[in-house]
C-alpha cells in the first residue's frame, strides 16, 4: 500500500527553477537541469528532494544525507557532500519557505474538511444572514440572524456563529469553534476548537451575596491577516473591545482575557494566560507558558521568555524573563550568582533535601 499524502503532490521543478525563485546561486551551472520532485528533511531526503542546511546542530545529517540539492549558506558550503547539488543562499530557511509556499500552496491555509465547495444541506444558516457569493458552510455549522460573512471565506464543520457577527472575506473558521460578539477582518485563520466573545471572568468578589458578576458588554475586534491556534479563547471586552492586531499570530491553547489589546505583528506562543486589561504593543513575542498579570503594559518590540510570569510592566524593546520576570541580564545574573553559592557552599551533604 502506498504511503498516503494529504496534499497535492508538486508538479516536477528543476534546480535552475528554484535558484530563479529563490535567487540562490546554483554553484554547478551544469545541474541547472537537475530535476526536483519535493522536499524534506536532511535525514529522510532521497536524490530528488531538496533540503536546506544553517544548524551546525544538524551537520552529521549534512554529512550522511542522500538530498539531491541543498540550499546552503556560503560559510557551511565546503561541508556539502559532492554527490549534493549545492545552491548557495544568504538566508536558506527563509529560501526554503519560499519554495515550499510555491509548491504546496494548498497546505497554506485550511480548506473545507470534507471537500465541499458550498453551502452543505445540514447546515443550518437564518434567513436574516448575510453571505457573499463564494462562502462555504461545512456540515452541521450554525450561523445565526444577520450575520455577515465575506466571500471566499469558509466555515467548518460543527461552527457556531452567534447572531450579529461580521467575518471578513477569504478567513476560515474551524470546525467546532464558537464565536460570538465578534468582528473579525479578512484573511483571518481561526483552527479548531477555538471559543471568541464569550464572558470575560469579570466577577465582584466574596461580598454579601456571594461573587457578583459584572456585565461584559465590549466586543473581540479582530483585525486582518491574524491567526488563531486550536483550542484558544478570546474573551470580548467588559466596557472597552478586547482587540487583535493586524498580522499576529497566536499558537494554540492560549488565554486571552477581557480587555486585552495585543497590537500588530505579535507573536503568542503555546498555554499564554493574559490576564484582563492588558496592553501589549507592536511586534512583542511572548515564549510559551507566559503569564501576565491584569492591568499591565508591555511595549513595542518587548520579548519575553517561555514559563516566564510578568508582574510589572515591560518597556520598549525589553528582553525580560523568569519567575517573577525581569531584565534578561539581570535574571542570569542572580540564577549564576545562586548556582555559584550553592557550588561553594559548605552545608553538609547529609543535609540536602531536609526542609
Amino acid at each position: 500500500m502506498a504511503q498516503p499524502t494529504f496534499f497535492e503532490r508538486p508538479a516536477l521543478s528543476t534546480l535552475a527553477d528554484i535558484a530563479a525563485l529563490t535567487n540562490a546561486m546554483l554553484a554547478d551551472a551544469s545541474r541547472a537541469g537537475q530535476q526536483v520532485r519535493g522536499l524534506a528533511s536532511l535525514d529522510e531526503a532521497g536524490p530528488m528532494h531538496l533540503t536546506f542546511f544553517d544548524n551546525l546542530k544538524y551537520a552529521d545529517q549534512l554529512a550522511l544525507t542522500k538530498a539531491g540539492a541543498c540550499l546552503v549558506s556560503p560559510r557551511f558550503e565546503a561541508s556539502v557532500p559532492g554527490h549534493v547539488a549545492v545552491l548557495r543562499a544568504a538566508q536558506p530557511f527563509r529560501d526554503f519557505v519560499k519554495v515550499a509556499r510555491e509548491l504546496h500552496r494548498d497546505a497554506l491555509r485550511p480548506q473545507s474538511w470534507v471537500g465541499n465547495t458550498g453551502i452543505a444541506e445540514s447546515a443550518i444558516i437564518d434567513a436574516t444572514a448575510e453571505l457573499e457569493d463564494g462562502v462555504i458552510v461545512d456540515p452541521l455549522a450554525v450561523i445565526g440572524p444577520h450575520v455577515e460573512i465575506g466571500a471566499g471565506t469558509v466555515i467548518g464543520a460543527g461552527a457556531v456563529i452567534a447572531a450579529g457577527v461580521r467575518i471578513g472575506r477569504d478567513c476560515n473558521v474551524g470546525a467546532r469553534s464558537a464565536i460570538q460578539c465578534a468582528l473579525i477582518g479578512d484573511n483571518v485563520v481561526i483552527h479548531p476548537g477555538c471559543s471568541i466573545g464569550q464572558d470575560g471572568y469579570g466577577f465582584v468578589f466574596f461580598g454579601p451575596d456571594g461573587h457578583l458578576r459584572v456585565p461584559q458588554i465590549g466586543r473581540v475586534l479582530i483585525q486582518n491577516d491574524v491567526e488563531i491556534g486550536a483550542g484558544t479563547t478570546i474573551d470580548r471586552g467588559s466596557l472597552r473591545d478586547t482587540v487583535i492586531g493586524e498580522g499576529t499570530k497566536i499558537d494554540n491553547q492560549v488565554q486571552i482575557g477581557h480587555n486585552v489589546t495585543i497590537g500588530r505583528h505579535c507573536l503568542l506562543a503555546a498555554q499564554i494566560g493574559l490576564a484582563g486589561s492588558l496592553t501589549i504593543g507592536d511586534n512583542v513575542a511572548l515564549g510559551a507558558k507566559v503569564g501576565i498579570n491584569n492591568h499591565l503594559r508591555i511595549g513595542d518590540g518587548a520579548q519575553v521568555t517561555a514559563m516566564s510570569a510578568v508582574k510589572d510592566d515591560i518597556p520598549p524593546n525589553g528582553r525580560w524573563g523568569g519567575h517573577f520576570a525581569k531584565p534578561t541580564k539581570q535574571w542570569f545574573r542572580e540564577i549564576l550568582a545562586v548556582e555559584r553559592l550553592v557550588r561553594d557552599g559548605t552545608s553538609d551533604p547529609k543535609d540536602e533535601g531536609r526542609k
